[in-house]
């Protein structure tokens, strides 16, 4: 595997080898810039045709408890390019279906499997199963974090504004898991962020006070408001997610009342940076998070941003799972 590393100049990330990963929190920033920095490397590589098969043997157990197209997509593909194999399981199909407890689960697959990635509806579960677990566990996504879309969120920003430090990153909506993420990353990299959500959907405090901590030691704020003018000033990027997430359906018409003042249109970003990114993790719901003229737009990276999820999910299944 080193000689493979050697000819194509990777480096992964060392300090993670056989680590989960649950939330960019319990990283370090040096350790976050170095898997950004690798998916860049993997993504060159891959599209010049030259990615280097350094999961070869290695099987992902994927467990989803929620839909996916994004998530499922990229870390079977990603396995694929590296040389390993990605298990889609469906928890209806799984014991943990009918019952059996999630400590047992982690103990069976770690005797069967690599690495597992699970897309979950709760975090404390997932948290549990990694505790249980002997072998590397991969937040696809929870309730409470996203941590390999915020990897994929920052590659992109860099990929078209260069450095991150002391950029502005903007998201205005839902106080969610994606929320969460995005600043924690961002914080590790030295962006200020600024966060507007409706009254009563503001983000964990818990996760801002850590993130608060990281981001002064990175020489960047965090600013939480209500205001999404204040928010989008002056932003070199501007992110949106549904305002009505999976599992939330029966709150629907009281969300779309409550965040009716926080799209993303053509009269907010217009208080954005001239050359502003607008993100979205997808799937949008066009008009009502975000005006079709702003998502649909030349300052749209939405598609770019999905595909990095692959280049970003690569760079920690070879630096968990190698």
């Amino acid at each position: 595997m080193m000689k493979l590393l050697e000819e194509v100049q990777l480096k992964p990330v060392e300090s993670l080898q056989g680590k989960d990963l649950l939330t960019l929190l319990d990283y370090t920033s040096e350790e976050v810039k170095q898997l950004l920095e690798l998916a860049t490397q993997l993504k060159i590589i891959t599209k010049a045709g030259k990615c280097p098969r350094l999961l070869e043997g290695k099987t992902l157990g994927m467990i989803f408890e929620k839909s996916s197209t994004r998530t499922r997509v990229s870390f079977e593909v990603g396995m694929q390019q590296l040389g390993g194999y990605g298990m889609y399981m469906n928890a209806r199909d799984m014991q943990i279906g009918r019952g059996e407890p999630i400590s047992d689960t982690g103990r069976v697959l770690s005797g069967y499997l690599d690495g597992i990635m699970i897309r979950a509806n709760s975090h404390k579960m997932v948290e549990e199963l990694a505790d249980n677990a002997s072998i590397p566990v991969i937040n696809g996504l929870t309730d409470l974090d996203h941590p390999c879309q915020a990897l994929a969120d920052l590659e992109t920003i860099a990929e078209n504004k260069g450095e991150l430090k002391g950029l502005k990153i903007a998201y205005v909506g839902d106080g969610n898991n994606v929320a969460h993420a995005l600043i924690a990353a961002a914080a590790h990299v030295g962006m200020h962020v600024a966060v507007a959500t409706p009254p009563g959907y503001e983000c964990d405090e818990r996760i801002i006070e850590k993130a608060q901590m990281i981001a002064s030691r990175n020489g960047s704020t965090i600013v939480v408001t209500n205001d999404p003018v204040a928010a989008v000033t002056d932003a070199d990027a501007v992110y949106a997610d549904v305002w009505t997430s999976m599992g939330q359906e029966e709150e629907t018409l009281k969300r779309l009342k409550d965040f009716e003042k926080y799209q993303i249109n053509d009269e907010l970003v217009a208080h954005a940076k001239p050359d502003y990114m607008f993100l979205h993790c997808l799937p949008a719901h066009r008009e009502e998070e975000v005006a079709t003229s702003v998502i649909d737009g030349p300052n749209s990276y939405i598609f770019e941003q999905a595909e990095n999820r692959l280049h970003a999910q690569k760079a920690v299944l070879v630096s968990l799972l190698a």
